[in-house]
């Protein structure tokens, strides 16, 4: 039987404790329906036991204090709610426990933007890693030596798991379920709960708002110039001439400030703008691309799907009420 301890930190979200909790004692239940042998012994573990979230409407009781888990063989790091460097810091007492939990064997597992906990381990550093899209430039500043692939809904590497935003983490639940008991079992359990056992990107609900975090004023000029202007024909050296700036010493600020190329940017500026129109609009998909500054149908084909990792007709079928 494995053991799954689930923590219990300050500041966390509710869902990401019940779900989880929820999926492994439903998976239980389904083997037994087979015939089988229950697979799992669900725990919740903190630093105190009682949680109180949500200014104490809501509190959780925990089975056992974190330094009376000895041993556990998946540690589930729920998201954290919040600024996210005060919550990490809250709950910094987790970290030692969960550095020694893997060294002795155990797998860790992080919800959505738990990921910026476990993260703190530095057990990730040098691995992908996947959290929120929203969460994803503060995580690429804060750590730098993480790969941070934001689109993806699960990673999975030496026995340390990560899942996209939101909802996206019942997707990792399902890949631990089918990892520690079969394929079937899983498949039941993605239809008790109604989930798509297929989802692997989040790029879809990705919403792309520039990066503008940063001090470099002529970048943010320009983001707002691209913003503005995005259904012109954009230039590199145009915007270069415009800000007054060579093109070498502009690409390499744009980069640093924004975490994105110019083309990177004026493409992502322009596709976040197609999905809009593809969502709520009556126009067809060349319509919206004439109106974006495209005039390649294969161009714009192939960009909005590296994007969005879906085709400008999928997902207008997918999100547009009137064209389901």
């Amino acid at each position: 039987m494995k053991i799954i301890t689930i923590l219990v930190p300050e500041e966390v979200v509710l869902a990401s404790i019940a779900d989880p909790l929820y999926m492994f004692t439903a998976a239980n239940e389904l083997l037994k329906k087979s015939g089988k042998k229950p697979e799992f012994l669900v725990q919740l573990a903190g630093l105190q036991k009682e949680v109180k979230l949500n200014g104490g409407l809501f509190s959780i009781h925990t089975q056992y204090l974190l330094d009376e888990v000895k041993k556990t063989d998946l540690v589930i790091v729920p998201a954290l709610s919040g600024e996210m460097k005060s919550a990490v810091e809250l709950n910094k007492d987790f970290i030692p426990w969960i550095i020694e939990q893997y060294k002795s064997g155990s797998e860790v597992a992080s919800l959505c933007v738990g990921a910026f906990l476990l993260a703190s381990t530095g057990l990730l550093d040098g691995k992908q890693c996947s959290t929120h899209w929203l969460y994803a430039n503060e995580f690429k500043n804060t750590f730098p030596e993480i790969k941070l692939v934001h689109d993806k809904v699960i990673t999975s590497q030496n026995g340390l798991y990560s899942s996209g935003g939101a909802n996206s983490y019942w997707s990792l639940l399902l890949y631990l379920v089918e990892k520690y008991t079969d394929r079937e079992t899983a498949i039941q359990a993605s239809k008790f709960f109604l989930l798509d056992i297929a989802l692997t990107s989040q790029s879809p609900f990705i919403m792309f708002s520039g990066q503008k975090d940063h001090e470099d004023d002529t970048v943010k000029k320009a983001q707002e110039y691209i913003e503005t202007n995005y259904n012109d024909r954009i230039t590199v050296d145009e915007l270069c001439e415009q800000f007054g700036v060579g093109r070498r010493t502009f690409e390499r600020r744009f980069k640093k400030a924004t975490s994105n190329s110019i083309v990177e940017y004026v493409h992502r500026v322009k596709i976040e703008a197609a999905k809009k129109q593809l969502e709520t609009g009556r126009k067809n998909v060349n319509e919206v691309m004439y109106d974006i500054g495209y005039t390649d149908t294969k161009a714009f084909r192939d960009v909005f799907k590296k994007i969005t990792g879906m085709s400008p007709v999928d997902y207008r079928s997918k999100f547009n009420r009137e064209a389901v």
